[in-house]
């Protein structure tokens, strides 16, 4: 039987909205990775009347992980909280106090602070439930590991980066090598499509046979792109495998990736293999485009920037768009989208370059040219394509979407066939 996961994301800030939870998807892909179903994901604010019985609940699973919560402040409460919840007692690890005396001493002293103001934490952040163990520090704060009951429950900070790498020290724990010798993770696959909709790739789906025993798929949709995962048990794995080549062939069109890589990689992995370099002139997106290309390691061997031109003004000079183009079309307008994307090439010495200009709202909107109106430009030396969409939804939905089609747009003018030629 898989074994099954619980993951409880602790945080007043959470609950409230004033942060973004980036934790809890991670943490779900990692489980279902090691062949582990993450059967409940929480996040509960710092009470202790909703902390205790969401750690109670989630302590019955195979495997608990707990994110956040152990600062040094009062409302810090995921250690005494394992503590109380499985009957242990709470102890000050000495080896551990010192290794967060050490660390505490470096922080004042880089910053200039009186050590007083760390030393008080010290001894709350060393106290652990009798028989876990330090995964180590994440700033002052150890994650820590537990074993209850033939069951295993891991406390980690709550900032992402250091999130991530206490859990990799948890994954070479005893504990977890004993856990993943006795589970197989699932055959995983995934197709990813683009400019059809969700309920198309159902029907897709369905004309396949769909999920079967052993098979379990899922179908997501975000900013016009659609994710199929196909996840095979044991057994199973030939089932995914045509399920994956019929899918593939009745979307064959809008097809554009087989991996889980975002579209902004995949454009810089074609102009890379074309020795290209890419650059892009925005207007509505206001920098989202170039902003999700450079969030790519060494996305500076192509991409060499871009120009958020939001006047005209801006779009004349420094971009370079003429001036009887915006007079005669507008600047919202398939001829400014043109201009733009050829501006940028010339300006910013570019082989390529993608343009997005349009009305995000929620006011400026006509008749002729409603909010939601986009058009986009793409354009290499020897290809180039223009798109007028109309996108419904509020500012923030049109300019997320006006993103991942410039990016899109970009794509098909680098490679028509990408999903054979990345």
């Amino acid at each position: 039987m898989t074994p099954r996961a619980a993951v409880v994301l602790t945080g007043t800030e959470l609950v409230r909205g004033q942060r973004v939870d980036r934790n809890g998807p991670f943490l779900a892909r990692e489980l279902v990775a090691l062949g582990v179903d993450p059967a409940r994901l929480v996040i509960v604010g710092d009470g202790p009347a909703d902390l205790e019985p969401a750690f109670r609940q989630a302590l019955a699973a195979d495997v608990a992980v707990f994110s956040g919560g152990l600062g040094p402040t009062h409302d810090d409460r995921t250690v005494e909280l394992l503590a109380h919840v499985t009957g242990r007692r709470l102890h000050v690890d000495p080896t551990l106090a010192a290794e967060i005396e050490a660390v505490s001493r470096r922080i004042s002293a880089r910053f200039g602070r009186p050590y007083a103001e760390y030393a008080t934490g010290i001894e709350k952040q060393a106290t652990l439930p009798a028989g876990a163990v330090s995964l180590g520090l994440a700033g002052t704060a150890p994650g820590v590991l537990l074993e209850h009951d033939g069951r295993i429950a891991v406390a980690l900070p709550g900032p992402p980066g250091e999130l991530r790498r206490l859990w990799r020290i948890a994954l070479e724990t005893e504990p977890f090598r004993r856990l993943r010798a006795r589970v197989r993770p699932p055959h995983a696959r995934v197709l990813r499509v683009y400019g059809v909709t969700e309920s198309a790739v159902a029907r897709a789906l369905d004309a396949t046979g769909g999920e079967s025993e052993g098979l379990d798929i899922t179908i997501c949709a975000h900013d016009f792109e659609v994710r199929v995962d196909l996840l095979a048990a044991p057994g199973a794995e030939e089932r995914a495998a045509a399920v994956e080549a019929s899918l593939a062939d009745a979307l064959a069109t809008h097809v554009f990736a087989r991996d889980g890589r975002p579209v902004e990689e995949i454009v810089l992995a074609l102009a890379r293999a074309r020795g290209l370099r890419l650059a892009v002139a925005e207007s509505c997106t206001g920098g989202l485009v170039a902003a999700r290309m450079t969030s790519v390691a060494g996305s500076s061997d192509v991409f060499v920037g871009g120009v958020v031109a939001y006047s005209d003004e801006l779009k004349r000079a420094p971009l370079g768009v003429p001036g009887d183009v915006l007079e005669r079309h507008g600047a919202v307008s398939a001829e400014a989208a043109q201009a733009m994307a050829a501006a940028a090439r010339e300006r910013l010495g570019a082989d390529g370059a993608v343009a997005v200009t349009g009305i995000a709202g929620p006011g400026g909107g006509t008749p002729e040219k409603p909010v939601g109106l986009v058009y986009i430009h793409a354009q290499l030396s020897d290809a180039d394509e223009s798109v007028a969409l109309r996108i419904p939804g509020d500012r923030e939905t049109v300019r997320g979407r006006a993103t991942a089609a410039a990016l899109h747009v970009l794509r098909r003018v680098l490679a028509p066939n990408s999903v054979e030629r990345v």
